[in-house]
């Protein structure tokens, strides 16, 4: 797996705490079916156009921030939460698998009784998305558009595979190397985090994510990791009939021939993959929040 790294000229942690616009209301819970606890915000007109974000494997939800910020003030009505065991949200002993997390979401939709919303997923993000469009067909008009942010249909490489199709699909992870990265997530975190942004992302900014990523143990991610790592979307992906939007980065752990590949899969669904010079990092939506945010809005508005 490789860690491709590029220059950062931009502090967002600095930007944020100077913005007029930083996200404040005050974050609210709900309880799944299985009674576990989430914790969610809203924000933004509550007449605005409901934009929904989902964070990727043990990211919390205030890692959308630059988001919540933009989007809410642009006069979208923005929800963001906490996955199960991640950020504010209750961390219990069990249900660390995507579908599980799927069935968390469809709880969220119901809850919110949110229709014809956006649902942005950042890498496992996408995942849970996909699992949720598999499992809960009846659920599907409330979404009116996806967008998926950086993650491959795969991501463990079959040993039936030729290397050829695991490099188009972008299958980064042999199976051992899976589960060797999982057995020892508590060393590999810091250099595993690290490598997903560019090389001189501003330490602050960094072990800012690295705490909000310990929120979670170490045991339960690890076990999201396998479970995330060796699911399989290629199926879901061609019965996906809403606009899609599928955004790549050029220097991403996840090579963007993958990605791209994925946005061949959705019938009808739009491209588009960051450039170095954009910073397009697997982070690209932290490092390089202005042009994230204008290719997300430029989509969700036409």
């Amino acid at each position: 797996m490789r860690f491709p790294l590029l220059l950062t000229i931009f502090h967002p942690l600095a930007a944020l705490a100077s913005s007029p616009h930083t996200p404040s209301e005050t974050p609210s819970t709900l309880t799944t079916r299985d009674g576990i606890r989430l914790t969610y915000t809203q924000t933004g007109p509550r007449s605005g156009p409901p934009i929904l974000f989902i964070t990727g494997w043990r990211q919390a939800a205030i890692e959308w921030r630059q988001q919540s910020a933009y989007f809410s003030a642009a006069g979208f009505r923005v929800t963001t939460f906490d996955l199960r065991g991640h950020g504010e949200s209750e961390e219990p002993s069990f249900g660390y698998r995507i579908s599980r997390f799927a069935a968390d979401l469809d709880d969220l939709l119901t809850h919110l009784n949110l229709h014809k919303v956006a649902i942005v997923g950042h890498s496992m993000g996408c995942s849970v998305a996909w699992a949720w469009w598999d499992q809960y067909p009846a659920s599907h008009k409330r979404v009116a558009k996806f967008v998926f942010a950086d993650q491959p249909a795969a991501m463990v490489k079959n040993p039936a595979w030729s290397d050829e199709y695991a490099a188009e699909i972008a299958a980064v992870f042999a199976p051992l190397e899976l589960f060797g990265l999982a057995n020892d997530i508590s060393a590999q975190l810091e250099p595993l985090v690290r490598g997903m942004f560019t090389p001189t992302v501003s330490e602050t900014d960094l072990q800012w994510v690295l705490e909000q990523n310990r929120k979670m143990s170490d045991e339960n991610s690890g076990a999201l990791l396998v479970d995330h790592a060796f699911a399989d979307w290629r199926d879901v992906l061609p019965r996906i009939t809403v606009q899609s939007l599928v955004l790549a980065g050029e220097v991403s752990v996840f090579p963007p021939r993958g990605i791209e590949w994925v946005a061949q899969q959705i019938p009808g669904a739009e491209s588009y993959t960051f450039t170095e010079a954009e910073k397009g990092s697997h982070f690209v939506f932290w490092e390089n929040p202005e042009r994230f945010n204008e290719v997300v809005e430029a989509f969700l508005r036409k």
